[in-house]
């Protein structure tokens, strides 16, 4: 519920007369035509983001331990050694949730196949990463701190 009242003030702020965020059958959020949109939530937070003129967008907050062992499972060797410290930035936290929200904004492209988060490929290109899945690329930028990972994903 919480979710849905995000989106309805992000829908309200992005300039949208609905603000009314039905569900489709599959659980996916559906947002009024024109305004592209996602919902994430953890036990004590929501957020929505939405981006008029957009075709997809994606949007996941974190704010539990990623382990080690879903860090193996979830990232590819390339984007450990790449990405994490000591050579990379981000926490493993932060590329969960990175893929999470790339996995929402590419998540409409019906040529996907079998598509799963963690097939989703990361690298990074200045302060942004791009995030991959079939040569289909779309930018996320993440934010975190102490107690909370935060990713948007926007395909244009």
């Amino acid at each position: 519920m919480a979710g849905r009242c995000a989106a309805a003030t992000a829908l309200a702020r992005a300039g949208s007369a609905d603000r009314i965020v039905p569900r489709e059958p599959d659980g996916r959020p559906r947002f009024p035509r024109g305004f592209a949109g996602s919902i994430s939530h953890t036990d004590h937070l929501a957020v929505a983001v939405v981006v008029p003129g957009a075709e997809a967008v994606g949007v996941d907050i974190e704010s539990e331990t990623v382990t080690a062992r879903i860090a193996a499972f979830v990232l590819r060797e390339r984007e450990r050694h790449t990405l994490l410290p000591p050579a990379g930035e981000y926490t493993a936290r932060d590329l969960f949730v990175a893929k999470e929200a790339a996995f929402k904004a590419l998540n409409g492209i019906g040529t996907l196949g079998e598509f799963l988060f963690w097939r989703i490929e990361l690298r990074q290109s200045g302060d942004v990463l791009i995030a991959s899945y079939r040569d289909e690329p779309v930018p996320v930028w993440v934010r975190s701190g102490a107690e909370l990972s935060f990713a948007v994903a926007i395909r244009r």
